[in-house]
């Protein structure tokens, strides 16, 4: 079966469930938002994972939902799957002239500016350079973007350095601020301590989205761990003294260390 055979059986599976299914006749572009959100985050689980297997069967499911939702668009006289498809192939053709027209580009880097300059060119927000980067983007990652955003500006730190510096003195503010029991002066503190870390993980490379979801994974598995434990003590972890728990927490960090190590 070729690839074009592929995706109009699935195009066409899409049509009969609209006219078939009671549940997909009844829903919306609407009622379909919080099934598309759970299958980005899905994916992204999926990469982070690092299995092949589960992040195939992910992205089908990301690719039912836009076949679905273009299905709906139809039905609406919005616009078909097809369109869909050129727009974004004339688009990426646009934004990409190193590789389909005579432009030269040396680096990423160079790559990523000349992305951004075409994208505010077309939304006409040159008043508002991260005008179009979506509101509703989580705020970590639209952090991100805004950050990197105004680096292709121009408008960036000198060095990682001064990045870390920030981040020191942003702490040392939330201290003052907590110290006065200023709430209001804590939330601003807090938020400019995480907008600091951001821009450290973006100068040096690191996806700050993606290594948060790491570091929520290994609580989430070292929390386990010294439940387990606290189980297995025959206590209630809220009536086991901090200090052990603190062990406990060492213990599991121990044994995690030791199986990445044998892997």
């Amino acid at each position: 079966m070729t690839r074009a055979d592929t995706l109009e059986r699935l195009a066409s599976l899409v049509e009969k469930l609209r006219r078939e299914c009671p549940w997909d006749r009844e829903q919306t572009p609407d009622t379909i938002k919080t099934f598309l959100l759970e299958e980005c985050y899905e994916t992204l689980a999926a990469i982070d994972s690092g299995d092949p297997e589960t992040l195939r069967g992910e992205l089908g499911d990301l690719l039912f939902q836009i076949f679905f939702l273009s299905r709906l668009a139809a039905e609406r006289g919005w616009f078909k799957l097809e369109d869909v498809a050129r727009a974004i192939t004339d688009k990426m053709t646009e934004r990409h002239p190193h590789v389909f027209g005579d432009v030269a580009a040396r680096d990423a880097q160079e790559v990523a500016r000349g992305w951004e300059a075409r994208k505010r060119r077309e939304s006409r927000s040159e008043s508002d350079p991260l005008g179009t980067i979506p509101a509703s983007l989580p705020a970590l990652a639209a952090a991100q973007r805004m950050t990197s955003r105004a680096a292709d500006l121009g408008f960036d730190w000198e060095h990682d350095a001064d990045v870390a510096d920030k981040i020191v003195e942003e702490l040392e503010e939330w201290r003052v601020a907590a110290g006065r029991g200023d709430t209001a002066a804590e939330t601003r503190e807090l938020g400019d301590l995480l907008l600091s870390v951001v821009n450290l993980a973006r100068r040096r490379r690191i996806d700050p989205e993606a290594a948060l979801r790491q570091t929520n994974a290994r609580f989430r598995s070292r929390f386990a761990a010294v439940s387990r434990q606290a189980h297995a003590s025959g206590r209630e972890m809220s009536a086991i003294p901090l200090a052990e728990l603190d062990a406990f927490w060492e213990e599991a960090k121990k044994e995690e260390t030791a199986e990445e190590k044998g892997r």
